[in-house]
C-alpha cells in the first residue's frame, strides 16, 4: 500500500469512526448502512445517512474514478503455488463480476486488523485463505456480521461463517486407489499437519484406500510436515532411507511432491521406473515437475469464482444454502506414475 494510500484509508476510518460514535452506533453498523445492507433499522439508517451525506463521504462504487466494488484476499503468504492459483482465481472471478481485489497477507497484519480495514476501505467484504482464526475473530464476525468466506480454513469455523473447499477426502482417496491399481502396495505419504483440515482430510483419504484394499496403515512410511518444499524433502528422504522402503509416494500437496522428486533424485532412485510419485494440488508448477506429476487436480478457477460469488451474496445479506461448499477434483495422470518394479 501506497503512503498515500495509507494515508486515505486512514482518513476514510476516521471518518467513519466521527459517524458511528456521532450516531452512537458500532462500526460495523456503519459500515452495514454504507453496503446499504438491509439488516439495520429505518431509523438508524436515516441518521447514519444524514452522517454520511453531512461528513461528504462517498461510497467507492458511486465514485467515478472507482466504480467497482472491492473486496478483500488475505493470505497467510503469497509464496507456494497453491497461493499463486487461488489468488489468479479471485482475481479472475472478481474481474468478470467488476469487482475489484485487494491482497495481502497476515506476516504483518492480524485477522483483526484486516476486518478493521475492510470496513476502513468500505470493501463487500472479506476472503480469508488457509488461516487460523482466532475465537474472537470469529466472535467479532458473527456477532458484527461482517462478510466473511474462507478458503481452506485450518481449523473447523462457526457454522455461521461460511467456508468453501474441496473434496479433500474422495480425492486422496482416488489417487491412492489409482495406485493400488498399478499394483503399488507399499505407498507412502508425505501428509500435511494435523491441524489443517485440508491435510487431516487427504491423509483420512489415504488411510480409507488402503484400509479398503487390506492394507495396514505403517506409520513408519508417512511423514507429517507443512505444505512445503523442504520439509518434505527431509521427510521424503527419511521414508525412502527406511528399512523397507515404499515403491509409491503419495504428497498431500505439488510442494511436498516437488520434495519427493527431489529425495528421490538425491538417492537415485528414477521416477516412476523405481518410485511412483502422486500429488495434490495439481497447480502450474505440477506439468512443468520433471517428470510431469499425476495429480489429484483442485478446481481453482472455479474456487476463486464460488469464494467471490457467495461473498458478495453475503454482503448483500444472502447467506449460502450450506455454511460448507465442496468443490469436487479431477485425477489428472501424467508421468510420474507407473507400475512398481518386477521382483
Amino acid at each position: 500500500m501506497t503512503v498515500q494510500g495509507k494515508g486515505q484509508l486512514d482518513a476514510q476510518y476516521g471518518l467513519l469512526t466521527s459517524i458511528a460514535q456521532e450516531a452512537g452506533v458500532s462500526l460495523s453498523t456503519v459500515s452495514k448502512v454504507v453496503h446499504r445492507r438491509r439488516d439495520v433499522g429505518a431509523k438508524t439508517r436515516t441518521r447514519v445517512e444524514e452522517l454520511l451525506v453531512q461528513y461528504g463521504y462517498v461510497r467507492s462504487w458511486d465514485r467515478e474514478s472507482a466504480a467497482s466494488r472491492q473486496i478483500i484476499a488475505v493470505f497467510r503468504d503469497l509464496s507456494g503455488p497453491y497461493t499463486l492459483e487461488v489468488v489468479r482465481g479471485i482475481v479472475d472471478a472478481a474481474g468478470e463480476l467488476d469487482v475489484d481485489v485487494v491482497t495481502g497477507t497476515t506476516s504483518r497484519r492480524s485477522i483483526g486488523q484486516w476486518l478493521e480495514e475492510c470496513v476502513a476501505l468500505g470493501a463487500a467484504g472479506l476472503i480469508i485463505v488457509i488461516s487460523m482464526l482466532a475465537e474472537d475473530d470469529q466472535r467479532r464476525i458473527v456477532e458484527q456480521r461482517l462478510p466473511v468466506v474462507l478458503v481452506d480454513p485450518l481449523s473447523a469455523p462457526s457454522a455461521d461463517i461460511p467456508s468453501i473447499g474441496v473434496t479433500n477426502w474422495s480425492g486422496a482417496r482416488e489417487a491412492v486407489q489409482h495406485l493400488l491399481g498399478l499394483g503399488h502396495t507399499r505407498i507412502a505419504m508425505v501428509a500435511g499437519r494435523s491441524h489443517s483440515l485440508a491435510g487431516a482430510a487427504r491423509l483420512h483419504g489415504y488411510r480409507a484406500a488402503l484400509e479398503e484394499a487390506g492394507i495396514g496403515y505403517d506409520p513408519a512410511i508417512v511423514g507429517s510436515t507443512d505444505f512445503d518444499y523442504d520439509e518434505a524433502l527431509a521427510a521424503g528422504l527419511r521414508i525412502l532411507r527406511g528399512e523397507r522402503p515404499p515403491t509409491a509416494v503419495f504428497a498431500a500437496s505439488d510442494a511436498q511432491a516437488l520434495g519427493v522428486l527431489e529425495a528421490a533424485r538425491q538417492l537415485g532412485l528414477r521416477v516412476p521406473d523405481e518410485l511412483a510419485v502422486m500429488s495434490f494440488d495439481d497447480t502450474l508448477v505440477a506439468a512443468m515437475a520433471s517428470p510431469p506429476l499425476s495429480a489429484v487436480r483442485q478446481p481453482f478457477e472455479e474456487l476463486g469464482r464460488e469464494a467471490t460469488r457467495v461473498l458478495l451474496s453475503v454482503a448483500e445479506g444472502r447467506p449460502p444454502a450450506s455454511p460448507r461448499i465442496e468443490l469436487a477434483t479431477e485425477l489428472v495422470l501424467r508421468a510420474s506414475t507407473s507400475a512398481p518394479p518386477r521382483g
